[in-house]
């Protein structure tokens, strides 16, 4: 099964954010055995080239990668889809025209998205355009974050989108954008109204968590994919263990 296809029928995805520019930690990431992991080109120094190797790896060990990557424009989402990516998760989507138009930058049926199967998503060629269109409609995922309070108005219409994969919950943006604490009972309520608005809808709903052990409750909860702190954090929290049994 394809990573969508894995997410579509409601497994309990995890994975993290990778920060760090190297395929080195992707690979590793990989054959620890994580479902995923997004790059976070949106707060780390992660350029197109180093994305290059980073998707290399990623698919030499079988993990598929997103990409998240801050801007209002959509012209950056097709480079990386032709790197071989799996998908894209993109921030602060306020309203449906915007998650509409990510939509339109990744999938081919949309017959917006530039088409050659000469990058490495279509074999350097190997695949023809037919098959390569195909494969990447049925297995490339939209993943759209609200983090914004004037989106929540527009949740209904959002995970309402065909090919919006899933909704994806960026609690520490949120409590900003409504001026409330993180965590606070304000924004487990307003988590809560995206997760009820994407289960009637039928679309999947994902969370930033910091902690693995949060996972459990927010799987009943209804959540089934959740991003687990980053590669650096994972870093840190081994270094400081280390440290600690001195």
């Amino acid at each position: 099964m394809s990573f969508r296809d894995r997410l579509l029928a409601g497994e309990v995805l995890i994975g993290t954010f990778v920060k760090t520019p190297s395929p080195h930690v992707v690979e590793i990431l990989g054959l620890a055995g994580l479902d995923f992991a997004v790059i976070d080109q949106e707060h780390a120094p992660i350029g197109l080239a180093e994305m290059d190797m980073m998707a290399m790896a990623g698919r030499a060990v079988g993990l598929p990668l997103l990409s998240r990557r801050w801007g209002k424009g959509t012209d950056w989402i097709a480079p990386l889809m032709d790197l071989g990516m799996t998908g894209v998760m993109v921030p602060h989507v306020l309203d449906p025209e915007g998650a509409e138009a990510v939509c339109d930058a990744v999938k081919f049926a949309r017959l917006k998205r530039g088409l050659s199967p000469s990058p490495r998503a279509g074999d350097y060629g190997g695949m023809s355009i037919p098959s390569y269109r195909e494969k990447s409609d049925a297995e490339t995922v939209v993943m759209v974050q609200i983090e914004d309070e004037c989106a929540l108005a527009h949740l209904d219409a959002i995970a309402a989108i065909n090919d919006v994969d899933l909704v994806f919950i960026g609690p520490a943006d949120l409590s900003q954008s409504m001026g409330v604490g993180f965590p606070s009972p304000e924004l487990d309520d307003a988590i809560m109204t995206i997760v009820e608005v994407c289960k009637h809808a039928g679309c999947a709903v994902g969370l930033f968590v910091g902690d693995a052990a949060a996972i459990t409750a927010w799987v009943e909860k209804g959540v089934g994919v959740f991003v687990c702190g980053s590669d650096q954090a994972l870093l840190r929290k081994g270094a400081a263990g280390i440290m600690g049994a001195r």
